[in-house]
């Protein structure tokens, strides 16, 4: 997990532009231009949570599998004094070597938006944009899985895979850390 964080921490200082790494894979976006992308003329505010261990099992209990990390780092949006939504990056192996997705969670609890910022597997296994346009207006439930709402990729499967664990990792930690207001 150490790796991974490196990893994410390093995109800060990446170029915009696709960039071929030594392994095949690709860096696409920064932390920066993702959250613009997300969310335009917004104030961001990343802020630090340590989850309880009772947080951390409700975590897992939702997403459906075990979590790495105690420690997260949503990023807040805010358009005035409005919530315009909360990003998420998650850092994930995918076969021998890493991916960052950032998933825009909008107030609704739903996706808004999905990007790959980072793909060191083989360029062949990163699936379209408009495959990952499917987790968009999805929110936790069961139909966020492979074998139902979400369909597969052809060659890619690990990647679908771990996008969708991703994904139900983000949606649970966001039930969790920002917990809807009446309950």
């Amino acid at each position: 997990m150490r790796a991974l964080l490196l990893l994410l921490l390093s995109l800060l200082a990446r170029p915009a532009i696709a960039v071929p790494s030594a392994g095949g894979g690709k860096v696409y976006l920064t932390v920066e231009e993702a959250l613009e992308l997300a969310f335009p003329d917004c104030a961001i505010e990343r802020r630090t949570v340590y989850l309880t261990e009772e947080q951390r099992k409700v975590v897992e209990a939702l997403a459906g599998f075990a979590l790495d990390d105690a420690v997260v780092h949503p990023y807040v949006a805010t358009r005035g004094k409005e919530l315009a939504g909360t990003a998420w990056f998650d850092a994930h192996r995918v076969r021998t070597k890493n991916a960052v997705l950032m998933f825009a969670v909008a107030p609704d609890r739903k996706v808004a938006r999905v990007e790959l910022l980072a793909f060191a597997e083989p360029v062949e296994y990163v699936p379209r944009a408009s495959w990952y346009a499917q987790f968009v207006g999805r929110k936790l439930d069961p139909e966020l899985d492979l074998e139902r709402g979400i369909r597969g990729v052809a060659g890619a499967t690990l990647t679908a895979r771990t996008a969708t664990k991703a994904a139900r990792r983000v949606l649970a930690l966001h039930e969790v850390v920002f917990p809807p207001s009446g309950s």
